[in-house]
């Protein structure tokens, strides 16, 4: 049926004032405070800053397996705050805190308490518990006698102590169990039976929320190391102000130019496309904030790709519209028939990362989850402004009068290009490129004993305290200081962070030899008058621990094993499935010859580069196989290798296409960028580069290899 003019104009009026109601409130918020603003967002450590804390252990010389399960613990109690908090150990005996997006560090310390301090005791007094006997502590959600649900406190107690605790349970029922930490009691549980089996049950909770925060406080209560507090401050952003500016410069850049790019290209569909991918900028921003996400660079970095599959979405659906019309449909048809073909790819494709993102959602720690968060977010709003406001806006265009086919262009027949034809060709340039990085990986190890150039997030390094004469701004860190350090270190991956209302400035580094930290030492007096006596340092652990590189890899492995389960399942064909992941380990294998070679600091923001590219390609992976699934049907009398060079030629404009404005985005975030963002950036670029090769040239080839090798059956 089609759409009556006055409803057309009515539909572009109100997605017009949602538009600039969502800019107004990102620009400008509401009320006094600006709530909603894009200033109101909360930002990481990296980006804007947070509190530091400083613990110190009660005992002086405590194992290094005990300073590690402290560590892990307190990173898992301190994310309640924020994903992107970071614990690491400082030193032998200490441990940073650093919480983003708090500016009140008594708070937290008022919150936190005093670590490692909790006991359970009997009503006169005797502990019948330390924090250390209970091994776990969770919120639970279990039926009652009366058969109704209600939240609960799950204790898991040690081996050594659940005997112990079954015995003087049996003999004490009815009594009281104060759970005292940090000198206040926090729970008064009752004992109703003796407790065996090493688990205990905490009753009466009002909330889940209550229960959450109850085993949060009794897990931290119960780490081996009891903690002091040393110090606290209230610290700046890791990457400086700088690093913010050029980074939202270089976002509004990229989106202006792929605006620019899509009307241009697409016409009358490429404006529907600018006025959604604006309302979906505005959406992101809000949610951002209705959500309360920390934003970090991995953040970004999951909005950047999300945008470009905003943006693949429109493409594909536009490819399709022009193949309509020079199929011989009238615009209103090609538009309708347009958006149902396109829609399978469009879901599959986005539905296989969304996948991969709950996983690293649910499974991730820190900069995982972080980036998991926005990237999740960015799919299920991209997918709705492209499926939905795009397609609404399109039809109000036509509507109100804009017709006509040549406003809406045609699609060119392209001869048949023979990939297949050079499909040992393209393995071997893989192959080499694959070859190649590892005997980098082989170089770099035997040089450095280190296979890549790990950062401080990985490594650890060196934290030096530096009180300056002046007040130091945070533009003149960046433009005077940074280059000064980089210059002794000879390494981009520098963190600094200004200390609130004081002169001192925490500079950290790789770990630096004696004489570097003399030389840093003698070129901080030289260009800035230091006092050299006044400077302190320390080794610090990465924030990265051994337990989040475990989690992080987990989660990838399960997130692509579950991707191949679902590429299976919608194709009926686990040939479609192994290729696609076949392809994804040869994006991340040509990636890491990329970090070999290069020899990028790999900390943080590797990981969420990883995750950016897997999401990337196996995107661009399912459009291809969904058109080759198409053509098997409509093309039966083909032959096979017809079928799959017909499918990828199809296709081919909308590689180019989204691989370009996905490069203009981050091309921008490299050129207009300080050294830490390029150094962000660059690998991006080669992994959307990459991303479009092998989508392209490696994955129809993957297919028709395993589909000639191994079985004749494929189920369309």
């Amino acid at each position: 049926m089609q759409m009556k003019k006055s409803k057309g104009i009515a539909i572009l009026l109100v997605i017009v004032l949602a538009t600039g109601f969502l800019a107004y409130l990102s620009a400008f918020g509401i009320g006094s405070n600006q709530t909603g603003s894009a200033k109101d967002i909360k930002l990481g450590l990296d980006l804007a800053g947070g509190v530091s804390i400083t613990y110190e252990t009660t005992e002086p010389n405590p194992s290094a397996e005990d300073m590690s399960d402290t560590v892990f613990k307190l990173q898992k109690r301190v994310e309640t705050y924020s994903t992107e908090a970071q614990v690491y150990q400082e030193g032998t005996n200490r441990i940073n805190i650093e919480i983003p997006g708090v500016t009140d560090a008594n708070e937290i310390l008022e919150d936190l308490g005093k670590p490692g301090s909790l006991t359970i005791e009997s009503a006169d007094g005797e502990v019948v518990l330390q924090g250390t006997d209970i091994k776990d502590a969770q919120p639970a959600t279990q039926q009652n006698e009366m058969g109704n649900n209600e939240t609960v406190v799950v204790l898991t107690l040690t081996d050594e102590a659940s005997d112990s605790f079954a015995e003087y349970t049996a003999n004490h029922i009815g009594d009281n169990l104060p759970i005292i930490y940090d000198g206040t009691v926090i729970s008064n549980p009752t004992v109703q039976s003796a407790i065996t089996g090493g688990e205990a049950t905490i009753t009466g909770m009002d909330s889940y929320e209550e229960a959450e925060e109850l085993a949060s406080i009794i897990r931290i209560g119960g780490l081996k190391l009891e903690l002091q507090e040393l110090r606290s401050n209230v610290v700046g952003a890791q990457l400086g102000e700088e690093a913010i500016k050029t980074s939202l410069l270089a976002a509004a850049i990229g989106f202006v130019i792929i605006c620019v790019f899509m009307c241009v290209v697409y016409r009358i569909p490429g404006f529907a496309s600018c006025i959604a991918l604006t309302l979906y900028v505005g959406v992101i921003l809000g949610l951002l904030n209705a959500f309360q996400i920390t934003l970090t660079l991995p953040g970004i970095a999951g909005i950047i790709l999300s945008i470009g599959m905003a943006v693949d979405a429109n493409v594909i659906i536009f490819a399709r519209i022009r193949e309509e019309i020079t199929a011989g449909k009238t615009v209103r048809s090609a538009i309708k028939i347009g958006f149902e073909k396109a829609l399978s790819a469009i879901v599959d494709g986005n539905v296989t990362t969304l996948i991969a993102a709950f996983v690293l959602a649910v499974k991730g720690t820190g900069t995982v989850k972080g980036f998991a968060y926005t990237l999740a977010l960015g799919i299920v709003v991209s997918m709705f402004t492209a499926l939905f406001i795009t397609k609404y806006v399109l039809n109000a265009l036509y509507a109100i009068g804009l017709q006509n086919e040549k406003l809406y262009g045609r699609g060119k027949e392209r001869k048949t290009i023979n990939f297949l034809g050079k499909k040992v060709l393209w393995f071997a340039i893989s192959g080499i490129v694959i070859i190649g990085g590892f005997v980098f990986l082989g170089v770099n190890k035997a040089n450095t004993g280190n296979v890549l150039n790990y950062s401080l997030e990985f490594m650890g390094g060196t934290s030096t305290n530096v009180t300056f004469n002046e007040d130091m701004t945070i533009q003149d860190i960046d433009s005077k200081v940074k280059p000064v350090i980089e210059g002794i270190t000879n390494d981009a991956a520098i963190q600094t962070q200004k200390v609130t209302d004081t002169n001192q400035v925490i500079i950290k580094t790789r770990t630096l030899t004696l004489d570097e930290r003399e030389a840093l030492n003698v070129a901080l007096e030289e260009n800035f008058g230091v006092d050299t006596s006044l400077i302190t340092t320390e080794t610090i652990s990465s924030t990265i621990s051994s337990e989040m590189q475990k989690d992080a890899i987990v989660s990838v492995i399960i997130a692509v094993i579950c991707m191949l389960l679902y590429i299976w399942f919608r194709f009926k064909d686990i040939r479609f499935a192994s290729s696609a992941v076949l392809a994804l380990v040869h994006d991340v294998l040509i990636i890491l010859a990329f970090y070999a070679v290069s020899k990028i600091s790999v900390g943080g923001t590797f990981i969420a580069c990883m995750l950016t590219i897997v999401g990337y390609s196996i995107n661009a992976t399912i459009v291809i196989f969904d058109r080759i699934r198409e053509n098997m049907v409509e093309m039966k009398k083909e032959s096979l290798d017809e079928i799959v060079n017909r499918s990828i030629t199809q296709t081919l404009t909308r590689s180019i296409y989204t691989s370009l404005t996905t490069f203009v985005m981050v091309a921008a975030l490299f050129v207009l960028g300080v050294s830490s963002i390029r150094e962000f950036a660059a690998p991006l670029i080669v992994g959307v580069v990459c991303g479009g090769y092998s989508s392209v040239c490696i994955t129809g080839a993957l297919w028709w290899v395993m589909k000639k090798k191994i079985g004749t059956k494929t189920k369309a």
